[in-house]
């Protein structure tokens, strides 16, 4: 038995080499920081005007948009979530993914034509010459308003993880993140966008992969052994193509319909409609550039959440192998084991990776939340009294500063998210009740001729109002709600026109 001094000295070794290691993976953490964000400003010396701050002056390669956009797509829910889902279940959320496939295809036949119709800065122009500047208005101040409530909500989330990291308190946290990603935006633009989250995407790729590797390392008997528990639980189970039409059909997020079909109309509105996505399908040099670039993000994603969720199947068969209890919080499960077991830096590098799924979704939102701004609302009113367009160099500075105030209010609504307790989740969820009356207003332009302005804006609101009954009123998955936002619009649209004799445009 080892007498008190020498457990002492052991305890003592162990405190040193931890501490050792979290100075390592904080140094890793601190040189990223400061890497991406001079990274990102150091393209401030290519903007010269509008096009090349919210358009990265249409010169990225394909491949790079199609790494932006699975980039922004990718949170740090994503990331911390993915594992989770497999870990409690099985791989039944790739059903969700060949929806989001589907969902590609659907967005280069329908919309990217109408996209490429001359030079256009923002998903919302079309709006406008299809049906008025009145719905351009609603639609681009609906993406306004959800972006700015989601985006606030995620500095939220992630200033809670910069907190546990670096000790500060969470206000602290929230100026940092949106400090360092505000600056190199401010600076870059749209280039500094895309070419941060190619960075950014490369690292927690990277991150995921060495994760994947480690876990690997700790479960006896390694991949055989871990297959073999795992598909004994069923955990490599994909497809559920069980279908009755029912309640309980339809209370069910994951099964193939809900899968294709939900993911299909999601990813539609999403990367179809609002401004965040959409804005990079316009950076592309070309129709063709756009759409290589869209379809090219779906292999990358499929390759992602595939990686995900196998991380989430191999800490399963390592927590039952080893007889671990999972923290109560089965979104800990990741966090904890990259915190506990990586080696020092490599943990560091993980996290990093968290941090970076942060920075891209944010400096994606600051930059579509200006563009918005300045072409869908400033422009048209300075043109409507008739003031002089500033020259090249006042528009940039607008532009600028119109990113500085969003900065501003992301702060603000990230500091308020802090007492919203329960309300955090509804907040979430806010999204996908919005995205079917947008989407469901894009069909009617683009699908009908005879629905007018003042028809779709109605449908529009009664498309909202049915979302917020089955948002609150009924047990429908999430999956089945942008199918039933997007039909219950476009239904309404082509009926209000029967009734509405109104003036259209061709669009």
């Amino acid at each position: 038995m080892r007498n008190p001094d020498s457990r002492r000295a052991a305890r003592g070794y162990v405190r040193i080499r931890l501490s050792l290691m979290r100075y390592a993976d904080l140094a890793v953490i601190l040189i990223y920081l400061v890497g991406i964000t001079l990274f990102g400003a150091h393209f401030r010396r290519s903007q010269k005007d509008l096009r090349d701050y919210f358009l990265g002056g249409r010169r990225a390669p394909w491949w790079a948009i199609a790494l932006s956009i699975v980039s922004a797509e990718t949170s740090t829910l994503t990331i911390i979530g993915t594992p989770a889902l497999s870990f409690a279940g099985n791989l039944g959320f790739l059903q969700v993914v060949f929806g989001y496939l589907l969902a590609r295809i659907v967005i280069s036949l329908l919309l990217l034509p109408h996209y490429f119709r001359g030079e256009m800065f923002t998903a919302y122009e079309l709006m406008e010459r299809r049906f008025g500047p009145g719905l351009r208005k609603l639609t681009a101040g609906t993406f306004l308003l959800i972006r700015s409530l989601a985006e606030g909500v995620r500095v939220f989330a992630i200033s809670i993880v910069i907190s546990v990291i670096l000790g500060t308190g969470e206000v602290a946290s929230i100026l940092l993140i949106v400090g360092l990603t505000l600056f190199y935006t401010f600076e870059g633009g749209m280039t500094a966008v895309i070419w941060t989250e190619v960075v950014q995407m490369c690292l927690y790729l990277f991150g995921a992969a060495v994760s994947l590797i480690v876990i690997l390392q700790h479960i006896p008997g390694g991949w055989p052994e871990a297959a073999a528990l795992a598909s004994a639980a069923g955990k490599f189970r994909v497809f559920d193509f069980s279908f009755e039409l029912s309640a309980d059909f339809f209370a069910r997020t994951y099964t193939f319909w809900a899968g294709v079909v939900g993911g299909c109309f999601l990813t539609t509105a999403s990367h179809g409609t609002e401004q965040l996505m959409v804005q990079r399908l316009l950076a592309a040099r070309s129709q063709n550039e756009s759409r290589a670039a869209l379809l090219a993000s779906w292999v990358v994603i499929f390759v992602q959440f595939t990686l995900f969720l196998l991380i989430g199947v191999l800490l399963y068969a390592y927590h039952t192998l080893s007889r671990l209890a999972p923290p109560p919080v089965l979104d800990r499960v990741y966090p904890e084991f990259v915190w506990r077991y990586l080696p020092p830096g490599v943990a560091g590098l993980v996290m990093a990776a968290v941090l970076a799924a942060a920075m891209a979704n944010l400096s994606a939102a600051l930059n579509s939340l200006a563009s918005t701004t300045v072409m869908d609302f400033y422009r048209p009113l300075a043109a409507r009294l008739r003031r002089a367009n500033p020259s090249p160099g006042g528009s940039l500075k607008l532009a600028r500063w119109a990113t500085v105030a969003w900065g501003v209010v992301l702060v603000a609504i990230g500091i308020l998210a802090r007492h919203w307790g329960s309300v955090l989740e509804a907040g979430l969820s806010v999204a996908s009740v919005v995205y079917g009356a947008l989407l469901g207003v894009f069909l009617l332009g683009v699908l009908t001729r005879r629905v007018g302005q003042r028809a779709a804006g109605a449908a529009m609101m009664a498309g909202l109002a049915t979302m917020l009954y089955v948002r609150f009123a009924t047990s429908i998955a999430w999956t089945w709600y942008v199918v039933i936002g997007a039909s219950a619009t476009f239904l309404c649209g082509l009926l209000l026109s029967l009734l509405l004799a109104e003036e259209t445009r061709r669009g």
